[in-house]
């Protein structure tokens, strides 16, 4: 290695911001169209934790299912800068962060793709040129893999012999499936591919250092060639259509044209390291790895770093830290960097959301997200980053209680492990560092397979729910929309989900499917269909049912054929352009070619649409009471939408907001909704140009959501879309609800009837949750809640103990009923209110009570004549009358022992009482109570001055208190 080499890169001819836009002019000049980064969280693809490749968000066109109404679907050619995380799942860099200077749990993927355009031949001349021409890498530095075949897949031939137009044979390898054959999953899309790796020394033959995981030697570009479908039984059938799928490290490239070894010694990083420093008072960056670094303190720079990317990213493309999913992988990364900041750098709580702004001016002008929400991101880290001071101090303790039980075990269990992770969020790695303090081992392969446990938790419930409860994969995947594509089969036309009350007739059955591998082929279409198929899918030429998206759940009703034939559907699933109707034949048998009819269930659509159009509305109105009326510390907070579900039974809103609602917040918001209801407002929907309606001011649209181009915009407002367009930056239109969408909606406000908000919950940092119910089910509500509240109303009439008795059935009453949650809230200050009146009855009860009791008492002992008096005075077995009797008592009385007995006849027992004043020294009050019980199960105890016991069965009363006088 030359001695000339920077440690660092200084003024680098090779700035971050040119290497990434070099690469996208390349392919652009390329036929290419750039295609902007998808956010690193997948809100639409509930398969993955986090974006971990630039193709992620092409899943679509690979799998044949990309709504064609999408812009993306006309694509052919693309390139961009892919964010990425791989912190969790299948691709998890996270351990290794830190602990050398290439692992990242962020990071950027430079990538060019083809969807069924070029192929293997322009991908790597591509490739080749962009490196050698463009980026000027030095050729001889450069090594080629490809896949060398297997057992059941041949060599990539193809690719090593295009190589070989570049390099000589020694720097074009061969390696396993491992590391250049690519698969979507255990079936599905795959197909070689081919590496190119990079040897940074140069002028040596580095082939044999070619996938040795070296720094020096190292991966910088990854060209995927997905030319197969791999099968159930582990076979491989041909694409009809072939795409490639490239990435190449930003990082990795990036240090590479700076001249230095390590990605985290570019102007990528150094700044944040700057950061770091100047917050923190540590000693500066050394890029120190190993046995070098001692105290972990460069290793320390490399964590805080990298994971203040992750979370300023994550966050800003809407995930928060949460205890499960990614939520749950993004507090780990946090606390992770919060304890080597606070452990190695000697950092102050809070150092950890200062970093926000230096990365924020770094990226901020590639990624506006970032600066958009910088100080929502800083708030959210700020939060978390306080919790985990006082997590760290639980966790402390619980640990060292785990490992003081231990006794002479040294091997900190698992389960102990997975408690304080899972329970108290303490990182295993600090748990295990701290087991190494204690000359402990942590049980960690053991802890791992817990957590390995928990991830593979429900994989297949989407599979379920699409099988109609069959058992069978009723999924139609690459292989099935290419088979119907092949066939000639056209898009399914739905423009009539959209018409109501209307059979719609005239359909043509395109299409019967079966299931994946349940025909010979294994695709799994027929010709013909009966009720011995059990499970059945149907594709048309055109419906009307509405199948299941954007958080709307799909139709049912059945198919009609002209032949007599009945279909009952239970489920409608949108594949790519195919409408697919998932059900059992009941009547008949059904072939390609038939005529049907479908008949939708609208009785049941009536209150989907109804909970559809109050979720716009509840949208509207709680920007219009949080966001209008925010408080100081909430001033440039969001009400953004996080997700929903609009079934028959309820409407679900998942938004972010720092912190519970108020009672008169959830009052407001159930108030503005339900008077839109009464206003009888028209609801209007019309599909207009993307950009045009993008520009409407009281806009509403999900962040991260892909839309179509045109888009269906839905407004709940008097005037029509088309005004809006017209004009659309009128503040009037501030006072509606307009909305991308495309469900099923009302025409009018007042046909949902009422509307009451159930519940309104946190469920991840940042994210609340209301649940509310419209029609005949608000309805419900509304009675149920006039009806208890006529009950607490009653119950306020009574007094002392019947009041307390009503108040407990009430209260467990009020806890079951599904009513409105800012009325629930008021009905409880209501019963808590009646609480005090019989803790106050309660008291003057007592005090009179207590008395009454004095007088007789008093009286007792003074028409007794010795040194003891024993009195019976029923009040109940109540300590604190007894108490306050015998304080009375020694007040008034100085030369006799007071002996008591009270009963209480309900709960057949009673409680005796024995008082000595200082001047009564001869009688032993422990003794006298001792002596008076026993041959009973009495239980009690005191010392010589006072004493008392509480005896079960009043029968035994006589006898005590005869004992008592005897004494």
């Amino acid at each position: 290695m030359s001695s000339s080499k920077p440690k660092f890169a200084t003024h680098p001819t090779w700035p971050m911001d040119k290497v990434r836009s070099t690469f996208i002019s390349f392919f652009e000049s390329h036929d290419h169209t750039f295609w902007s980064s998808s956010p690193c969280v997948p809100h639409d693809d509930p398969t993955l934790l986090f974006t971990n490749a630039g193709m992620n968000q092409y899943k679509p066109l690979f799998l044949g299912t990309c709504d064609p109404a999408l812009k993306m679907a006309s694509l052919k050619r693309a390139v961009n800068s892919q964010k990425c995380i791989r912190a969790g799942g299948k691709h998890n860099d996270l351990d290794d962060v830190g602990k050398d200077v290439y692992h990242h749990t962020f990071f950027e993927m430079l990538g060019n793709w083809s969807f069924g355009d070029y192929f293997k031949k322009e991908a790597i001349e591509m490739a080749w040129k962009c490196l050698t021409e463009e980026f000027k890498l030095d050729p001889s530095r450069l090594y080629a893999t490809y896949f060398g075949g297997d057992d059941s897949t041949p060599v990539d031939d193809e690719a090593r012999q295009i190589w070989l137009q570049f390099l000589p044979p020694e720097r074009v390898l061969p390696f396993g499936a491992k590391d250049n054959f690519w698969e979507m999953g255990a079936t599905g899309p795959c197909g070689p591919c081919t590496e190119i790796h990079y040897d940074r020394i140069g002028n040596r033959d580095a082939s044999a250092l070619v996938n040795a995981d070296l720094p020096d030697v190292i991966e910088i570009w990854n060209n995927v060639f997905i030319q197969f479908n791999r099968e159930a039984d582990g076979s491989l059938r041909p694409l009809p259509a072939q795409h490639v799928d490239t990435g190449m490290g930003f990082e990795r490239l990036t240090s590479i044209l700076q001249g230095v070894d390590s990605n985290y010694d570019t102007d990528i990083f150094l700044p944040l390291f700057d950061a770091i420093q100047r917050i923190t008072g540590a000693r500066p960056y050394a890029g120190k790895i190993g046995s070098e670094d001692p105290e972990f303190i460069d290793m320390a720079y490399r964590v805080v770093a990298d994971h203040v990317r992750t979370l300023s990213f994550a966050i800003a493309d809407g995930a928060v830290p949460s205890n499960d999913g990614r939520g749950y992988v993004l507090r780990r990364v946090l606390r992770r960097a919060v304890r080597y900041g606070r452990q190695n750098l000697n950092a102050e709580l809070g150092f950890f959301a200062q970093l926000v702004n230096t990365l924020v001016e770094l990226m901020g002008d590639t990624f506006p997200e970032l600066r958009e929400r910088e100080e929502y991101v800083t708030s959210i880290i700020r939060e978390e980053e306080e919790s985990f001071s006082k997590t760290v101090d639980r966790g402390i303790v619980e640990f060292k209680k785990r490992c003081d039980a231990m006794g002479d075990n040294k091997i900190f269990s698992a389960e102990d492990a997975h408690f304080l992770y899972t329970s108290m969020g303490f990182p295993a790695d600090l748990t295990e560092l701290m087991c190494e303090e204690r000359g402990l081992t942590l049980d960690m392969e053991g802890f791992e397979a817990k957590m390995k446990e928990e991830q593979e938790q429900s994989k297949i419930a989407h599979l379920k729910k699409m099988s109609a409860g069959s058992g069978k994969d009723m999924r139609l995947v690459a292989e099935q929309t290419s088979h119907l594509v092949g066939q000639g089969v056209d898009a399914t036309n739905d423009d009539a989900k959209y018409v109501w009350n209307e059979d719609l007739e005239g359909c043509t059955i395109k299409a019967l499917f079966i299931g994946r591998n349940e025909t010979e082929d294994g695709i799994g279409f027929v010709d013909s269909i009966s009720g011995e198929s059990g499970a059945v899918g149907i594709v048309l030429d055109k419906t009307s049912f509405y199948g299941e998206s954007g958080g709307q759940i799909f139709d049912t009703g059945s198919i009609k054929t002209s032949s007599g034939a009945t279909i009952s559907i239970s489920n409608v699933q949108i594949y790519g352009s195919f409408v697919l109707h998932i059900g059992e034949v009941t009547e008949g048998s059904v072939s390609v070619g038939d005529t049907a009819s479908c008949s939708v269930d609208y009785v049941r659509r009536a209150p989907i649409a109804a909970n559809h159009t109050m979720t716009h509305v509840l949208n509207f109105a709680l920007r219009d009471v949080l966001i209008n009326n925010a408080t100081t510390e909430q001033h440039g907070a969001t009400v953004d939408q996080k997700g929903s579900l609009v079934d028959e039974n309820k409407l679900r809103f998942d938004f972010s907001w720092s912190g519970p609602l108020t009672p008169e917040q959830l009052g407001a918001v159930e108030q503005i909704v339900q008077d839109q209801i009464n206003s009888k407002i028209p609801v209007d929907n019309y599909v207009a140009p993307l950009e045009g309606a993008q520009k409407i001011s009281s806009l509403r649209a999900v962040f991260g959501e892909v839309y179509p181009d045109p888009v269906r915009v839905v407004a709940v407002s008097p005037s029509p879309i088309t005004e809006m367009l017209g004009n659309p930056q009128d503040s009037q239109w501030n006072a509606y609800s307009v909305e991308f969408c495309g469900g099923t909606h009302l025409k009018n406000t007042s046909e949902a009837e009422g509307f009451v908000l159930l519940s309104e919950e946190g469920i991840a940092k940042g994210v609340r949750r209301i649940t509310g119910v419209t029609m005949k089910d608000a309805a419900i509500a509304m009675a149920t809640a006039a009806e208890i509240e006529a009950k607490i109303t009653a119950a306020g009439k009574l007094e002392g103990l019947e009041l307390e008795a009503q108040i407990k059935l009430l209260t467990v009453e009020l806890d079951g009923v599904s009513i409105s949650a800012a009325k629930k809230i008021q009905l409880r200050d209501t019963l808590g209110n009646y609480g005090k009146q019989v803790v106050a009855w309660k008291k003057a009860h007592a005090a009179e009570q207590t008395a009454k009791v004095c007088d007789q008492v008093i009286e007792a002992a003074s028409s007794t004549e010795g040194n003891k008096v024993v009195v019976r005075c029923d009040f109940g077995v109540d300590g604190k009358v007894a108490k306050a009797v015998t304080t009375a008592y020694g007040k008034k009385i100085k030369d006799k022992a007071l002996f008591l007995v009270t009963a209480d006849e309900a709960a057949d027992r009673f409680m005796v009482v024995a008082f000595a004043p200082k001047d009564v020294a001869d009688v032993d009050c422990k003794a006298w109570v001792a002596a008076a019980i026993e041959g009973t199960d009495g239980k009690g105890g005191g010392k010589k001055d006072s004493a008392q016991s509480t005896v079960p069965g009043v029968g035994a009363i006589d006898s005590v208190l005869e004992k008592a006088r005897g004494f």
